[in-house]
């Protein structure tokens, strides 16, 4: 009997073991699951690679001889403010026809283009004492807005990640009075 006792007893420490046992590889897998959840993938900026950008090339029509073509590519909060600074801008000697301007590494997005050719050379948009325009202007999706600035959601355009082109047609104030 005393055997049998001793024999039971190893058993029931047998068991307990192994219920200690069940009981911590559990808990260690909940903690390795655990710390797997709370790890995050690298972002690709984090590991060197280059995110997606854009190359965008604007096709300047209807550019006249001289000065030069100014151009600036806004988002809607740059769009807005008239003294904001661009995402991505361009200052090119103006082509009689068509100035072609390229801009590259431009992150994805919605976008809006002004652009004004610079026919003096003073650095800025020539207006009457109005504020109409004197100088030929542009905006993306070719919009020809009538005594202000025309809303971001009429010149929007999204821009993906690859190559990309506007066309555009400058247009002159005085040309748009005249024509009405």
């Amino acid at each position: 009997m005393a055997a049998k006792q001793a024999e039971a007893s190893r058993d029931a420490r047998g068991a307990k073991g192994t219920r200690f046992g069940l009981a911590a590889a559990g808990l260690l897998l909940a903690w390795l699951v655990a710390a797997a959840a709370l790890v995050q993938p690298a972002r690709a900026d984090e590991i060197g690679l280059a995110k997606p950008a854009a190359r965008l090339t604007i096709r300047i029509e209807d550019v006249k001889r001289g000065g030069m073509v100014r151009l600036g590519l806004y988002d809607r909060g740059g769009y807005r403010d008239d003294n904001s600074k661009p995402i991505a801008s361009a200052d090119v000697d103006a082509v009689e026809g068509e100035t072609i301007i390229t801009l590259r590494d431009v992150p994805p997005g919605i976008y809006a283009i002004e652009t004004y050719q610079d026919v003096n050379g003073n650095d800025r948009m020539d207006t009457t004492w109005l504020g109409l325009p004197l100088e030929p202007y542009g905006f993306s999706r070719d919009v020809h807005p009538v005594l202000s600035k025309p809303p971001f959601s009429k010149v929007k355009f999204a821009l993906a990640a690859g190559e990309q082109s506007q066309t555009l047609h400058l247009q002159s104030g005085v040309s748009v009075m005249a024509s009405k």
